[in-house]
């Protein structure tokens, strides 16, 4: 009751005090809440797209290409944990558009040869077509959105596309000063245009059949690159990947979707901490003002003090009853924070959108961070770290002050009064 009492805004400079350090919690729980949830948004999204477009594992040849992928791949589908098996051939090419009118754009993206019936049991792609479908027969080609807006294609134009061997056999017969037989760029015509949600696989990769890449690439014929496997479970990549590798042999290899992308999860976890220390250093500055407020309460209060311990009120009586202050603050400060960051991440999407218009500035341009909106994502153990760690530090902040309250003595504390 006394806590409450003295907490009470009566238009004094103490109660200012308190507002203030409500406030500073408030802030630094805000603030971390927001910030971390993005964190862990970025990480979930950009998992799910890679995982959804990725495969799980890739099976690989240790040395050349895989002849007999039929036969490895009947082995692979036999393991329970497997749900999706398909092959592909990928490599980067050089891509010339062939526009009606206007200068000719060129580009170097990876092209990925597939069996469409097949690449539907292991990737998104199938269902992520935006405009066309996914038509690779024949001299068919599929290309993602952000390559379409770049090289300025659409469904049924024609793109030249020059693999390594015929760029070989150029550069061969230069040297030579024999002419350039056989160099004959291969035309492709563009039959969709899918969005997977990820701008690295819609800037980089073109998609046409297994023939096509294995005559742009000069692979013999039935010859991949390697198999895309979907798993039931993808965190039980890496024990499925030992249990391939054992069942394969030592003449091929199986990468899981952690090792073909190491640098985004293991930068993003690392950014997520550093983030949380160096936050973490505002809750500092309002435990700063929580001790400022209680020392405050204690000078102003020093009468009542005294009072209190004549009437024979204890020195851990004293004490509980600065320290529910901070306890009160404390509540006040993260449960409201608490609100004020579910309501920001709610709204995180229309507040960027309002940063745009108002700076005219591309505050998350998809090329960058390889997302179109805003990722959130609010985990409960952040939460709870946050809540409680922000609890904690409010609470000890008023610790020594009310401590220092305690001790006075009631001769001391009445000694002017």
């Amino acid at each position: 009751m006394l806590a409450f009492r003295y907490l009470r805004p009566r238009r004094t400079f103490v109660s200012i005090i308190t507002i203030i350090s409500v406030l500073g919690v408030l802030v630094g729980v805000a603030v971390l809440i927001v910030v971390i949830a993005v964190m862990s948004g970025f990480d979930q999204e950009w998992r799910n797209r890679i995982l959804g477009f990725n495969t799980h594992i890739k099976v690989l040849p240790v040395e050349g290409i895989m002849a007999n992928y039929d036969q490895v791949a009947a082995r692979v589908r036999a393991n329970p944990d497997v749900v999706g098996v398909a092959p592909f051939v990928a490599s980067k090419v050089l891509v010339k558009t062939e526009p009606k009118s206007g200068s000719a754009k060129f580009d170097v993206p990876m092209v990925l040869g597939i069996d469409p019936k097949a690449q539907g049991t292991v990737s998104v792609l199938p269902s992520s077509m935006v405009r066309g479908t996914l038509d690779v027969s024949g001299n068919g080609a599929v290309i993602g959105r952000d390559f379409a807006e770049g090289m300025g294609l659409d469904i049924g134009d024609r793109i030249a596309v020059s693999g390594p061997k015929a760029l070989e056999k150029f550069e061969k017969s230069n040297k030579t000063n024999a002419p350039a037989e056989g160099y004959v760029p291969e035309e492709y015509v563009i039959r969709g245009i899918f969005d997977v949600g990820f701008a690295d696989f819609n800037s980089q990769i073109v998609i046409t059949s297994i023939e096509n890449a294995e005559e742009l690439l000069g692979l013999e014929e039935g010859s991949v690159h390697g198999l895309q496997v979907k798993l039931k479970d993808p965190f039980d990549a890496d024990t499925v990947a030992r249990q391939l590798k054992d069942e394969l042999g030592e003449n091929y290899s199986a990468r899981t979707w952690k090792q073909l992308n190491p640098e985004i999860f293991s930068a993003l976890a690392v950014e997520k901490n550093m983030m949380f220390f160096l936050l973490f250093f505002i809750m500092i500055v309002a435990a700063f003002g929580i001790v400022n407020c209680q020392i405050t309460f204690v000078v102003q209060k020093t009468r009542e003090i005294g009072i209190l311990k004549a009437l024979g009120a204890g020195s851990r009586q004293v004490l509980w009853i600065f320290l529910s202050q901070s306890v009160v603050v404390a509540v006040l400060g993260v449960g409201l924070g608490f609100g004020l960051a579910l309501l920001a991440i709610h709204y995180r999407n229309e507040f960027l959108t309002f940063m745009r218009h108002v700076t005219n500035m591309p505050l998350l341009p998809s090329s960058i961070y390889q997302v179109y909106e805003l990722p959130a994502s609010v985990e409960p153990l952040d939460v709870i770290v946050i809540c409680g760690t922000a609890f904690l530090a409010c609470v000890l902040a008023g610790l020594f002050p009310a401590w220092k309250a305690s001790r006075l003595q009631p001769v001391e504390a009445l000694r002017y009064e």
